[in-house]
């Protein structure tokens, strides 16, 4: 499954680098209208062609962000309950052992 989407990356990078070279070689002007109708803006195709390129790479970042912020959530959540799984064990185990008094753990620093 990876492969294919290596394979999909790599195939859009060489259509658009197409695109670009073939935009930088006929720099025919572009007229995009601006937006509420305040008129357009006139920009070289290659320039056109970067433009939507990079808000192109700004939504697919939009659309990768949440996915990362929740593993990195569960992430959190999974050391913050093991840590409180792992002080809870080693109270039982010393209260059962009746050997040393309960570690309490030192302050974090973040």
């Amino acid at each position: 499954m990876r492969l294919v989407q290596l394979i999909q990356v790599l195939l859009l990078l060489a259509l658009g680098g197409y695109l670009l070279l073939v935009a930088l070689e006929n720099p025919v002007p572009v007229r995009l209208p601006l937006p509420l109708g305040q008129g357009e803006a006139l920009l070289p195709l290659g320039s056109a062609v970067v433009l939507f390129a990079a808000l192109g790479a700004a939504y697919m970042a939009l659309l990768l962000l949440p996915p990362l912020w929740s593993s990195a959530w569960r992430g959190r959540r999974g050391r913050r309950e093991r840590a409180l799984l792992e002080r809870r064990l080693t109270a039982a185990l010393q209260a059962r052992l009746g050997t040393v008094p309960p570690v309490t753990p030192a302050p974090e620093d973040t």
